[in-house]
């Protein structure tokens, strides 16, 4: 779902070579774009499916550290679905940035974490393979249920194509198959990097934490990520949507 905010910006320039010649009336500069309601309304829908789903996928990862002994994300108060302490805690990657980048680029791009202990995580490193895991699994078993929903929805008739209702659960299986699947990555810092010691004994799992967490690879993995992504995602994205939605959507 893409929409696109066209601003025109006044050419001051311009204007100040007419005001020397003083033949030109005042003109009203409007700094706001002209938004129509409906493009305002895509917006809104995006960025509470996006707030709602990252409030998700956070609460999964401090749930299940909590279930396999690391409390810390608990004491946080992340283990909610309130966005509130999540937003308290990546104020700029829930809030401040998704905003811009809706206005700016008419896209949603943001992010959370959840605290957890390092030392548990090394003791228990499939533990914390597990806890990882748990954050796109929720993304995709929102997909799962908009899915269903879009599919009973057009079944009975009760779900109009260009709804309110359609975009939103609309947007609920697109930004989750995203999120899920971005995360999965196996690159650090996402989920991804983590959940592959799932597949490792425990030793080998304990020194490959110690190469991951020993090395300041985070931003060259999250290059390595943007751009590999569109070209993983791709074929992805249209199994999913032939499978749940048969192109429908």
């Amino acid at each position: 779902m893409k929409a696109r905010i066209r601003a025109r910006f006044p050419d001051k320039g311009r204007d100040k070579q007419k005001a020397t010649h003083g033949k030109e009336r005042p003109r009203k500069i409007h700094f706001m774009p002209n938004i129509s309601p409906d493009l305002l309304a895509l917006g809104f829908i995006l960025y509470v499916v996006f707030l709602f789903s990252t409030t998700c996928h956070e609460a999964a990862h401090a749930l299940v550290a909590k279930i396999g002994g690391d409390e810390t994300a608990f004491l946080g108060g992340q283990v909610t679905l309130n966005p509130v302490p999540h937003i308290q805690r990546e104020p700029w990657g829930m809030v401040i940035i998704p905003v811009l980048m809706l206005v700016l680029t008419h896209s949603v791009i943001g992010w959370a974490s959840a605290p957890y202990d390092p030392h548990w995580e090394r003791r228990h490193p499939h533990r914390a393979a597990w806890m990882a895991l748990a954050g796109p699994a929720t993304n995709y078993t929102l997909m799962v249920i908009a899915a269903i929903i879009l599919r009973v929805g057009w079944h009975q008739g009760w779900l109009h194509q260009g709804s309110f209702a359609e975009n939103l659960i609309g947007a609920l299986f697109s930004l989750n198959l995203l999120l899920g699947t971005f995360n999965l990555l196996p690159v650090t810092p996402l989920d991804g990097s983590t959940a592959i010691m799932l597949f490792m004994g425990e030793t080998r799992a304990q020194r490959y934490l110690d190469w991951l967490r020993g090395n300041s690879y985070g931003i060259l993995g999250l290059v390595v990520a943007l751009f590999a992504f569109p070209y993983v995602y791709a074929p992805i994205e249209s199994f999913a949507r032939q499978v749940f939605l048969r192109s429908h959507f």
